[in-house]
This record gives structure tokens, C-alpha cells and sequence, in this order.
């Protein structure tokens, strides 16, 4: 009997040791969790990213980690987001303000000259009115640049004929072309279909367009070809304009870029710019082949989807 009892008193105190032990070991998973999660937490806060550690698919701590470092990855990309729309909306508030500068100045000094010089103020008017109309031009043209780099604008792509909207471009830059007896020559088929979204290719297309124009001299020439090819179409411009000299050619589809030597000429910079914008975000990209003295062109590329 009384061995039987020590027995139950030993038994009592083995089951009492365990489970001492059991609630030592509980707690030490439940410490080092509680540390682990911490020094996550804090690496996340600090804006760091989780680096990815092999741990057991049966553990606790495994599970919840990658769960952690799933959302640590979506924190850095919103925030590296977050940090680029800041970054594009200080540069184009700085374009803003100084592509602004100048017309503005320039209508505060007509308006002076008017109260002075009241004879001469239908000659005024004329400066103010193409004052405004370039003011105009150019803030419409950051509203463009501000939607179409912060996606609130989509691009909505359909399987047109490409010549529909070539087209519509070359109507908007004949009035321009004739007033230089430039010529517009036009190789395209009439059913070559194109996915693509109408009115920002005919935006890019106009752009360029308008530049060839623009920059080729009286009774000068423009040729426009599409050619279907295995992966994309391609749609060239060809100037006999001025041409653009090699170092420089890197820095025409930077905005506000101007040519030196036609600071003079109407425009503000921003036509490439916005056409390459317009082809990369329908997954195309352009290409230009120019030498001074001889004229540009200009390679479209669009992908065929079929």
C-alpha cells in the first residue's frame, strides 16, 4: 500500500515537473514570438523591407513572417509610389511655374503699355490675345502630361484601321503645311487594322507631325509610310527639315526640350515628350534617324496583337 501511495506521489510530482516545464516553454515561444514580431514590426515602420528567411511550414512564427513580409513588400511598392507621384507632382509644378513665367510677365507688360500708349492698343491686343492663347496651350498640355503619368487617364485600345486615324492627324497640320507649300505624301493600306486607342495615337501622331512641319523649310517635304511587320507595325515620318545633330537627338523626347536655334518659333516642348508618353503606354516605342541638314524620321512601332 504505502508503495503504491509513493508511487502516486512520484507519478504527481513527474506530471507536476512537466507540466512546469510545459509552461516554461510556453512562455519562452511565447517571448520569442513576441520579439520576433516586434523587431518586424520595426523594421517595417522604419520603412525597411523583410528579407526572406526558410522557415518551417508547420511553425507558427514561419507562417505569420511571411505572411508580414507580404505586406511589408505591398508598404515599400505604395510607398515608393506614394514617393514618385510626390517627386512628379513638385517637377511639374516647377515646370509649371517657370514655362509660365514669361507670357505672364509679357501680358503684364503689354497691359502697362496700353494705359500708356492708348494709339497703339489694337497692336497690343494682338500680343495679349497670342499671350493668352500660348498660356492656354501650355497649361492644357500639363493637364495631358499630369493625367496621362498619373493613370487617370486609361488607355482604351481598339482593332482600327490605322488609316482613319493617321488621317485625322494630317488633316489637323495641312492648314500648316499649306501655308508653307510643304508637301504631304501618304503610303498606307486603307484596311490595315491596328489595335490602339484612337484619340491619344492621333495625339501622338499629330505631335509629330507638327514638328515636321514646324521645322522643315517652304516647298519642303513630309512622307508617311505604314508597314506591317511580324511583331509590330510600323508608321515612319520623314522630314526635309533641318535634321537633328547626333547629341542632341537623346534629349528631343525630354519635356520642355527645345532645338537651340528655334528658341523663336512657336511651340513650348512638350509634343515629343507626350507622343512618347502616349506609344510606351500602349506598349510601343519610337525611334528617330536624323542628321543635321538632312531631315528626321521619326519610327512608330505598335504592337500587333494577333
Amino acid at each position: 500500500m504505502e508503495i503504491v501511495l509513493l508511487m502516486g506521489i512520484l507519478l504527481l510530482l513527474g506530471l507536476a515537473a512537466f507540466l512546469l516545464w510545459k509552461i516554461h516553454m510556453l512562455k519562452q515561444d511565447i517571448y520569442g514570438f513576441t520579439k520576433n514580431l516586434d523587431m518586424a514590426l520595426n523594421i517595417m515602420l522604419n520603412g525597411e523591407k523583410l528579407e526572406s528567411r526558410p522557415y518551417s511550414e508547420d511553425d507558427l512564427w514561419g507562417m505569420i513572417y511571411e505572411r508580414l513580409r507580404e505586406l511589408s513588400n505591398m508598404y515599400t511598392h505604395k510607398n515608393k509610389e506614394i514617393s514618385e507621384e510626390k517627386e512628379l507632382l513638385k517637377e511639374l509644378v516647377s515646370d509649371i511655374s517657370h514655362q509660365t513665367k514669361t507670357p505672364i510677365a509679357n501680358v503684364k507688360l503689354y497691359l502697362e503699355m496700353m494705359g500708356e500708349d492708348k494709339e497703339n492698343i489694337p497692336e497690343y491686343m494682338k500680343k495679349l490675345n497670342l499671350q493668352v492663347d500660348k498660356l492656354d496651350f501650355l497649361l492644357q498640355s500639363m493637364v495631358k502630361i499630369s493625367r496621362l503619368e498619373t493613370g487617370t487617364i486609361k488607355i482604351q485600345k481598339q482593332k482600327l484601321p490605322i488609316a482613319r486615324t493617321l488621317a485625322e492627324s494630317i488633316a489637323a497640320v495641312v492648314p500648316k503645311a499649306d501655308k508653307k507649300k510643304i508637301q504631304i505624301f501618304v503610303e498606307c493600306e486603307e484596311n490595315l487594322a491596328v489595335e490602339h486607342d484612337k484619340k491619344w495615337t492621333g495625339e501622338a501622331l499629330f505631335n509629330i507631325l507638327d514638328n515636321a512641319v514646324k521645322y522643315t523649310q517652304a516647298e519642303g517635304r513630309v512622307y508617311i509610310s505604314v508597314c506591317r511587320q511580324e511583331i509590330f507595325t510600323r508608321i515612319s515620318i520623314k522630314d526635309t527639315g533641318k535634321g537633328i545633330a547626333a547629341e542632341r537627338q537623346g534629349a528631343v523626347f525630354n519635356r520642355f526640350y527645345r532645338e537651340p536655334e528655334i528658341h523663336d518659333s512657336e511651340g513650348i516642348g512638350i509634343g515629343l515628350y507626350l507622343a512618347r508618353k502616349i506609344i510606351t503606354m500602349q506598349n510601343g516605342y519610337i525611334e528617330l534617324e536624323s542628321q543635321a541638314g538632312q531631315g528626321s524620321t521619326f519610327k512608330i512601332y505598335l504592337p500587333n496583337m494577333d
